[in-house]
């Protein structure tokens, strides 16, 4: 079966990955700092509120697709070194708890080589071509 009827809806189908993807991220850093939807099971300290700040914030901008790029770049970084955070536990992120941060960071890494899609600030700005 050929799936080529969905090449054309590309640029929508990328901006709803980026959205979504945003939306569950912009969670974790609530659930750190305001403790919504759920209180943080651990207690916050110099590195999880600053990743709980760029949560929110970086999580707000990709949701409105602003500064897309550079954003989902920095976000990316910020899941690469999540990821290779609890390796002492196993190198496997399936092992270690790391299986979300490993799939946050490659969207984003994607979303930062590919840009926002069509439904976006920077798109309605001419800022993404």
């Amino acid at each position: 079966m050929q799936f080529g009827f969905l090449q054309s809806w590309a640029p929508q189908l990328l901006s709803i990955l980026r959205i979504t993807t945003a939306a569950t991220f912009l969670t974790h850093g609530t659930m750190k700092l305001l403790g919504w939807p759920a209180p943080f099971p651990y207690p916050l300290n110099g590195l999880t509120t600053t990743a709980a700040v760029l949560e929110i914030i970086g999580g707000l901008l990709l949701i409105i697709g602003l500064f897309s790029r550079p954003v989902a770049f920095i976000l990316s970084g910020l899941m690469a070194f999540a990821t290779s955070s609890p390796m002492p536990r196993s190198f496997f992120p399936v092992l270690n708890g790391g299986e979300a941060a490993m799939l946050f960071c490659f969207v984003f890494l994607f979303i930062a080589a590919a840009g926002p899609g069509a439904w976006s600030v920077d798109a309605a700005l001419g800022k993404d071509k």
